[in-house]
C-alpha cells in the first residue's frame, strides 16, 4: 500500500534520449513531475504484473500523454490481461488519447524471450512465481563494437574517410589493390553493454539468477525480514536475504537495489533489509522514491 513519503512500484529507465518504465504504481506521475521528468520521452511500459499496486497508476500515465504535442506511440508491454485493462481504463474514463498506444500482451509468459526491442538494446522477459501471472525483465545493450585504432588501419594503407566508417561499423573494405581489409585487423575486441534487470513479486527461485547475471544494476525486491520468511513463502514473495543469495549466485552482478518492502516496516526498520540483504552480497543497498544513479559502461 502507498505510504506518506512510499509510493507504489516503478522504475524509469533513461537511454539515448528515451525512458522505459517498468510497472507503473500509483502516484508515479507525481514522482515524474516532482523529478522534472518529461513523460513524453517514455517510450515503452513493461508490466509486471497486473495486481493493482503496479499497475494502477497507468491510466494517469495514458491521459497526461495527451496533454503534450506527441506522435511517437508508446508501447505497452506485459502479460495477459493487460489489453483488457488498458481498454476497460479507456471506455469507463472516457480517455482523450492522441497518440497511438500500442499494446502487446507477452503470449506464453512461462518462457524466456526477447519482448522489445530497438537500436543497440533489446528487452526479454523471465517467468517468476507469484499469486497471478508475473514476469521479470532485464533491459540489455547488444556488445558495442571494440575502439578503432586509426594506426592500425593506416597501417594496413585504408584511406582516410568512409573506408574507415565501413570498419567502425563491423563491415570489411577492399582496398583499390584489391586486398580485404577485416573490422578486427584494426578494432579491438568488442565491449560489453549496460544492463539492468527487474524483479518483483516472486519465489526465490533458482534460474532467476541465470538471467540477472552480469547485471550492473539488478532491482529486486526485498519484502520481508528472515523473521517472515514463511509469511514471504505463502505470500509467494522474497526476503531481502533471498534476494541478497539470488544476486550473488547469479554472478556478475555489480549491485542490488532492493525495493517493494512490506509497509509493516518504517524507513529506520528497512535498515534491517539492507543488512540482512548485505551479509549475503555486500553491494546491496536501499532504494527510496526518487533515487537516481547513473550506469557507466565499462571501458
Amino acid at each position: 500500500m502507498p505510504l506518506p513519503h512510499r509510493h507504489l512500484t516503478s522504475l524509469l529507465l533513461r537511454r539515448d534520449g528515451n525512458s522505459f518504465l517498468f510497472d507503473c504504481g500509483e502516484g508515479t506521475q507525481v514522482s515524474l513531475r516532482r523529478l522534472n521528468l518529461k513523460w513524453k520521452g517514455i517510450h515503452a511500459i513493461f508490466i509486471s504484473h497486473t495486481h493493482a499496486d503496479h499497475i494502477t497508476g497507468l491510466p494517469g500515465i495514458l491521459m497526461l500523454s495527451s496533454q503534450v504535442e506527441r506522435t511517437e506511440p508508446l508501447y505497452l508491454i506485459g502479460p495477459p490481461r493487460l489489453k483488457e485493462y488498458v481498454e476497460a481504463s479507456r471506455k469507463t474514463l472516457e480517455m482523450h488519447i492522441n497518440y497511438p498506444v500500442i499494446v502487446q500482451e507477452i503470449e506464453d509468459p512461462s518462457r524466456v524471450q526477447v519482448v522489445f526491442e530497438g537500436e543497440g538494446y533489446r528487452v526479454r522477459s523471465f517467468p517468476l512465481v507469484h499469486t497471478r501471472v508475473c514476469v521479470g525483465y532485464t533491459f540489455e545493450e547488444i556488445p558495442r563494437p571494440g575502439l578503432f585504432y586509426p594506426e592500425l588501419a593506416e597501417e594496413a594503407q585504408v584511406p582516410r574517410g568512409p573506408l574507415w566508417g565501413l570498419l567502425q561499423k563491423g563491415e570489411s573494405v577492399q582496398l583499390s589493390d584489391g586486398r580485404v581489409v577485416q573490422p578486427s585487423q584494426v578494432m579491438g575486441e568488442p565491449r560489453k553493454g549496460r544492463k539492468v534487470s527487474y524483479v518483483t513479486d516472486t519465489l526465490p527461485l533458482e534460474y532467476i539468477s541465470t538471467e540477472v547475471a552480469n547485471s550492473d544494476y539488478l532491482f529486486c525486491e526485498g519484502m520481508f525480514d528472515d523473521t517472515q520468511e514463511q509469511t514471504a513463502k505463502e505470500k509467494r514473495h522474497m526476503t531481502a536475504r533471498q534476494a541478497g543469495i539470488l544476486a550473488r549466485k547469479a554472478g556478475g552482478v555489480k549491485n542490488l537495489g532492493l525495493f517493494h518492502y512490506s509497509p509493516r516496516y518504517t524507513d529506520r526498520e528497512l535498515l534491517v533489509l539492507q543488512e540482512e540483504a548485505q551479509q549475503e552480497f555486500p553491494q546491496a543497498f536501499l532504494t527510496k522514491d526518487r533515487f537516481s544513479c547513473p550506469i557507466p559502461y565499462e571501458e
